[in-house]
This record gives C-alpha cells, sequence and structure tokens, in this order.
C-alpha cells in the first residue's frame, strides 16, 4: 500500500496549496452542489461513479461536523488495532482527492472502511446493489451549524466568514457545502428502517460510549471481546481523539477536534435564528422516525 498516502500527508499538503488561494476558489457547484474546490473534482465525482463498493465494507456516512472523524477512528481500532493489525492510513473521504485514488481502494483487502459526506443520493449505485451496510451519524443541527461554523474560519482551505449570521444564513440555504443539512437529513429518514442502515446520534455517543461501540460493532457483525470493546472506548473518548489529533490529522487536527460539546449552540444562536432553525426541522423533520431519534 505504499502509494497510499496517509490522512496527515495529504492535508499539509493541501494546506501548503491553499495559502494563496482566493475565497471564491475554495468553493466550486456540482449538479448544483456546492463542494470545497480544494478537496473535491469534477474528475473524481466522475470516477467515484463508477466506484465498486463491497458487500463487506464499513460505510460511515454523516454530514459536515456531525462526528465523522471521531467515528470513523473507532471503525478503525474495531478492524485494526484491536486485532493487531497494521491499518491502511486513514483515508480521507470517498469525494476527496484526485481521481486515482480508487486504484488504491481497490488494493485494499477486506474489511475496508470507507467514509463519505456525500447526500444519499450522490453516493455510487453499488451501495445498495451490493446491500452495504451503512452506519449515519447525525447530530442536532443547532450544534453542527455552530461546529461548522468554526470549522471554516480554522482551516485555510475553506472560506472564512466575517461573522456568524453571514454563516448561519448560508447554512439555512445549503451553500456551505455537500448539500443542505436538511436535505440530507430528509434523504436518509426515507431508509431509516432498511435493514443494511443504522442510524447513530452524536448525542448517544457522548452520553453512553461503549454502549456506542458495541451496538456499531453489532451492526457490522464485528466480533470484540468486552476488553476490546473497553480499549476502543477508552481510545474513543473526545479528549483521547483530541489529545491524538496532531497525529491523526496534523497540523489542523484542532480544526477537526475542537470541542465535541453537546449544547454550545446556545452561546451563538440568537432567539430568532432559534426560532427559524426550530421552523426548518419541524418542516422537514416533523413527525418522522428520524426526527424522534434526534430528540431535538
Amino acid at each position: 500500500m505504499a502509494n497510499l498516502k496517509s490522512l496527515v500527508e495529504t492535508n499539509e499538503k493541501l494546506l501548503a496549496s491553499s495559502k494563496d488561494k482566493a475565497h471564491e476558489e475554495l468553493l466550486f457547484t456540482y449538479k448544483g452542489v456546492v463542494y470545497p474546490s480544494m478537496l473535491c473534482s469534477p474528475e473524481t465525482f466522475q470516477a467515484l461513479d463508477a466506484f465498486q463498493l463491497r458487500a463487506d465494507d464499513l460505510l460511515l456516512v454523516s454530514y459536515l461536523k456531525c462526528g465523522n472523524n471521531w467515528t470513523v477512528q473507532i471503525l478503525h481500532d474495531m478492524i485494526y488495532s484491536v486485532h493487531g493489525k497494521e491499518p491502511p492510513p486513514l483515508m480521507a473521504m470517498l469525494e476527496f482527492g484526485s481521481p486515482d485514488k480508487f486504484e488504491s481502494l481497490d488494493q485494499i483487502p477486506p474489511r475496508r472502511v470507507l467514509t463519505t459526506h456525500l447526500h444519499r443520493d450522490n453516493i455510487p449505485r453499488s451501495m445498495e446493489v451490493n446491500k452495504v451496510k451503512t452506519l449515519v451519524v447525525f447530530r442536532n443541527p443547532k450544534d453542527a451549524a455552530v461546529s461548522l461554523f468554526h470549522f471554516y474560519n480554522s482551516l485555510p482551505l475553506l472560506p472564512n466568514y466575517s461573522s456568524w449570521n453571514e454563516f448561519f444564513e448560508h447554512f439555512m440555504t445549503g451553500k456551505v457545502g455537500h448539500s443542505s443539512y436538511f436535505e440530507h437529513a430528509i434523504a436518509w429518514n426515507e431508509h431509516i428502517d432498511d435493514e443494511n442502515v443504522m442510524v447513530l446520534m452524536f448525542e448517544e455517543m457522548k452520553a453512553d460510549l461503549e454502549r456506542a461501540v458495541k451496538k456499531i460493532a453489532d451492526f457490522f457483525g464485528v466480533h470484540l471481546t468486552e476488553e476490546q470493546i473497553l480499549l476502543i472506548t477508552k481510545r474513543g473518548i473526545f479528549k483521547a481523539m483530541k489529545e491524538r489529533s496532531s497525529e491523526t490529522h496534523g497540523s489542523v487536527g484542532n480544526s477537526y477536534f475542537r470541542k465535541g460539546d453537546v449544547g454550545d449552540w446556545k452561546s451563538y444562536f440568537s432567539e430568532a435564528q432559534s426560532r427559524e432553525m426550530d421552523a426548518k426541522f419541524e418542516e422537514c423533520l416533523g413527525g418522522t422516525k428520524l426526527g424522534e431519534r434526534m430528540n431535538y
């Protein structure tokens, strides 16, 4: 796997190349959806369409800043670390990187850990054809918005925002990338009862990580001892992930693992903004099974 670059190496290279980019150069639109131009390209999306997900893959899907970087490391521990196996480097999202990355992904032996922020309709059709087990992680949209605001303002790969109010408007209208949070949620709500889909809440993981680890392992059919579950839980506590972030993500580690708090949104949302998002949530997810799971 010598041709597979680690996430750290990729991040550092991208940071170096993004320094001289103007604000408007950092985003582009593909099939009506906004994406970060330093991470995605039309050529990669075209190659992704033909990528074959395998029936034994572990696929992780989430909207931005809903716990993806946290959960993918837990999955890596399940498949590799606790069994003493040498893991391939942590890979970036399926949609990130150059088109030739898929040749490298094809070389990884079972079981692969794959992850994406893509809207369900834009994930390769092989996910459904091969009945790939898919873990979908959601987070309270208010906390997700605040976390994404800080992410945009701490990572040179993405446009900075001069104010929270400006960012909030873009978040609510789906202008911050990877389609809107609510479009993402509506699409997955239609599949919440599929046998190959498990929905997990960020808040569940924060409240009882050991229980969440057991649920994830059972869903993917990964057999772990109690000792292994406790080890994964210990390594997976957000504080521990943050402490290792420079090792796993390089100099941008703190951007990926900022706080991980529940309820941080209360320090940013005005009463009017809170009511606006409440109304949007009710319009899109009110009375749905996913809405109930979110305990909004």
